[in-house]
């Protein structure tokens, strides 16, 4: 298993990160796959994880002086990209924000390097865009520019709630709305690839499939 993509959906099943079941999303629907980045919880997961992003970034092509990480996910996340494009010759400072603003040291509410430049925000996933739309005013009003948002998955599916889908997925108005790329390290594409070529996960493929069928964009 060469391709990069799919070695991330098989690292994370194997890290039971990625679940199939019967799960209820922020969106209330009912979905047959769960991606939880939270349990890439020690070092050796978190370690892995983070050459998945680095790499996928520095294949990407896009310009970048920094990374910045949203609270709270993202804080992680972002520092140990940095750390794995450190390891690959790639030094690059980041930054992240707090929920609520420091009175006093330093103060404020971003922590780490000073927002300049292109920066490249790494989250887990995009659900309803919030954390975009909050780094993304972050970092503008900073003087700085919004290149890119690097998340692990993108699930592919239409963004708002039965009866009134957009035609858009929360990947794709994010994109729009700021003009910006989203790169994922996987898709749902890729999962359903996965499940595709592994007999021991071909029970979970048809579920997925009906899912795909109901809330997938193109």
């Amino acid at each position: 298993m060469d391709n990069l993509r799919q070695q991330f959906i098989a690292f994370s099943v194997e890290a039971e990160v990625l679940k199939f079941g019967q799960f209820v999303t922020k969106a209330g629907r009912q979905s047959p796959y769960f991606f939880n980045a939270g349990l890439f919880h020690d070092g050796a997961t978190l370690g892995k994880l983070a050459q998945f992003y680095a790499q996928t970034l520095l294949d990407s092509g896009i310009e970048f002086d920094m990374l910045f990480g949203p609270a709270y996910k993202g804080i992680t996340l972002a520092s140990a990209t940095a750390v794995a494009l450190a390891a690959k010759g790639r030094d690059t400072s980041f930054a992240y924000n707090r929920k609520e603003a420091k009175d006093h040291g330093e103060g404020g509410t971003i922590v780490g390097a000073g927002l300049k430049g292109k920066v490249v925000i790494i989250d887990d996933v995009i659900s309803a865009g919030t954390s975009v739309r909050e780094s993304v005013a972050m970092i503008r009003a900073a003087g700085a520019e919004p290149a890119a948002v690097l998340i692990a998955l993108d699930r592919m599916e239409r963004a708002g709630r039965d009866g009134v889908l957009s035609p858009l997925s929360a990947v794709q108005e994010v994109s729009q709305t700021y003009g910006i790329p989203v790169i994922s390290i996987a898709n749902l594409a890729d999962l359903f690839t996965y499940l595709s070529a592994d007999p021991a996960m071909a029970q979970h493929k048809e579920a997925v499939a009906a899912y795909r069928a109901q809330y997938g964009v193109v």
